[in-house]
């Protein structure tokens, strides 16, 4: 009794399956979002410029931001190029701010003499200043304009 359902279920199935592939391929073309053809590229909007110079925090604890491109910096688990400039042993001759201390410290609290490994992905928090439009509206002001 069990084989014969099973039997006209899977036939069922098999044929749902088949009438739907049908369908998808009498649909017609498939379109682009991009306004262009799937095949073709599309210049990107020169809008993403970098900015130059540092900008203001817009609160307290706000990771400061990045006023230089990274785009060819290699960071890895092995390599962290913004360390050739930034680690508290070259800092000072190179000219670049050098990262906060807390960034030295381990999970224990623990002071270390390199980077902690917590601290090793600088883009976690720090992004660089691009002149880019909002994604979604935006409603912030920074916290020294509402005193």
């Amino acid at each position: 009794m069990k084989m014969p359902v099973l039997l006209g279920i899977s036939a069922i199935a098999i044929t749902t399956v088949l009438a739907g592939f049908a369908v998808a391929q009498s649909t017609g073309n498939v379109q682009s979002l991009r306004g262009v053809e799937l095949d073709e590229t599309r210049p990107s909007d020169d809008v993403h410029k970098q900015i130059e110079g540092r900008m203001p925090r817009n609160y307290r604890q706000q990771p400061p931001l990045i006023p230089h491109s990274v785009a060819q910096y290699q960071m890895d688990k092995r390599t962290n190029q913004c360390l050739s400039c930034h680690d508290w042993t070259v800092a000072g001759e190179r000219g670049a701010p050098t990262l906060s201390m807390t960034h030295y410290l381990d999970r224990e609290g623990n002071q270390l003499d390199t980077v902690a490994g917590t601290r090793w992905f600088c883009n976690q928090c720090h992004v660089p200043q691009a002149n880019a439009p909002e994604l979604v509206g935006n409603d912030f002001q920074p916290s020294n304009e509402l005193r």
